[in-house]
């Protein structure tokens, strides 16, 4: 099954593309690979769901939050593509998890992106390398912020 048609199926309606919030490009081509500038989790209002993991977030809202940022680089990279389906593989991703000192459940946190993309590009190719950091401050008090990587043909 085509990457666009699983989207399809799993009934996800992807928001519309997030734009730069400062002097960057959200995505970068550079031969095979795609660079996505960090994303943060865009709600239905367009704005970014802010809170702080261990202080007014628990680890399920923060799990969203991943997804609604893993929602934002898919809305990304279909724009950029023209297709998901030209995507072979997600090589790495990084996540940023604004948290207190005392909490320590990043990777958790991250895999509410991590899930979302092996829903869409399944266990080989959505599955990449990864690391989830724990951030005191972010943009506009994101929960999380994530980049990526992607190879495509």
């Amino acid at each position: 099954m085509s990457h666009d048609a699983r989207i399809e199926q799993l009934n996800l309606e992807l928001p519309p593309p997030p734009q730069a919030m400062g002097l960057y490009k959200p995505i970068v081509q550079v031969g095979n690979l795609v660079y996505l500038s960090g994303h943060g989790p865009l709600q239905s209002d367009g704005y970014p769901l802010s809170g702080r993991l261990g202080a007014d977030m628990d680890l399920e809202s923060g799990r969203a939050a991943a997804r609604l940022a893993g929602m934002a680089m898919l809305s990304t990279l279909r724009n950029h593509l023209g297709s998901l389906d030209r995507v072979t593989r997600l090589v790495k991703l990084l996540g940023l998890v604004r948290c207190t000192d005392e909490f320590d459940a990043q990777p958790a946190v991250i895999n509410g992106c991590s899930e979302l993309l092996r829903e869409v590009f399944g266990n080989e190719a959505g599955i990449g390398a990864r690391s989830a950091i724990g951030a005191s401050a972010l943009p506009a008090d994101m929960a999380v912020e994530i980049e990526a990587i992607f190879e495509i043909q």
